[in-house]
């Protein structure tokens, strides 16, 4: 087999993955399912990464998103305490159902007719760039936006907590 087949099924399996979790994120009833469909499509991004050849990305992926923020949402789902009976757990109705179809429906129809009248070229791998050019670039020209991401994850963190405690306060 040569070596473009290779790539191109494991962009497939790789894009399975990351529809099949996706699909259990946004379908199923119960938050914790809906949470691994989630872990599981990160997984399939990481395995995308893997693919373009940015390992050190894939890397932070599964470590900042698949294990960080799947664990701060998981807390989140502990703490939040949701009746069974909220709004949320109510069956859809047809209409509900029809306008998701639609919403699905309408930007992939333009992409799909984006991407088949406008075909592009493969373009050349970029080039691969080490960790010690990437946090010389974090703390170097973008340290400002690198600190701003920590002040705003730091406000969410916070406000969850804050959330919580409120919640447990009797009324």
């Amino acid at each position: 087999m040569n070596m473009e087949l290779l790539a191109r099924l494991a962009f497939g399996l790789y894009a399975v993955i990351i529809l099949a979790g996706g699909a259990l994120a946004v379908s199923s009833p119960s938050l914790i399912r809906a949470m691994v469909g989630l872990i599981t499509a990160l997984f399939g991004v990481a395995g995308m990464y893997l693919l373009m050849d940015a390992t050190l990305v894939a890397l932070m992926q599964i470590l900042i998103y698949v294990g960080a923020v799947s664990v701060l949402i998981f807390f989140a789902i502990m703490l939040a305490h949701a009746s069974p009976d909220g709004d949320e757990a109510a069956p859809a109705s047809i209409w509900e159902y029809a306008r998701s179809g639609l919403v699905f429906v309408v930007p992939v129809g333009v992409l799909a007719l984006t991407a088949t009248v406008f075909p592009v070229d493969s373009l050349p791998l970029p080039k691969n760039i080490g960790p010690e050019a990437l946090g010389q670039g974090l703390l170097g020209p973008f340290t400002l936006a690198f600190e701003l991401i920590s002040v705003v994850l730091l406000a969410a963190m916070a406000g969850a907590v804050l959330i919580a405690f409120e919640r447990r306060k009797p009324r």
